[in-house]
């Protein structure tokens, strides 16, 4: 259900970009840190979205990298330990005492 909301609010956002931008059609000056140039304003609309959109998009790509990486060291330290665990338990059986068993009597 959380992929379906979020698909439905790039979809909403993603027209109020379009219309926001064809209303937006006159040419602005743009300039670069080596000069300047003119653009049409729904060109710079268009670009900074979807320059915006790849930034949020590689942040969340290395978020979800990072924790594949945590996921898998900690699937790793959990086999190893399981394997100790397991090395453990027949140790600590044959070093218990035995437990004295009580039966009701019968008649």
């Amino acid at each position: 259900m959380k992929i379906q909301w979020n698909l439905l609010f790039g979809i909403i956002f993603a027209l109020i970009v379009a219309v926001f931008a064809v209303i937006n059609v006159d040419s602005v000056t743009v300039n670069y840190l080596f000069g300047t140039g003119e653009w049409p304003l729904i060109l710079v609309i268009l670009i900074s979205v979807l320059l915006g959109g790849l930034m949020i998009g590689s942040a969340g790509l290395i978020k979800i990298y990072s924790l594949q990486r945590k996921w898998k060291a900690a699937v790793k330290e959990n086999e190893s330990l399981q394997l100790r665990l397991q090395e453990l338990e027949p140790v600590q059986t044959s070093e218990a005492e035995p437990v004295e068993t009580i039966t009701a009597p019968t008649k």
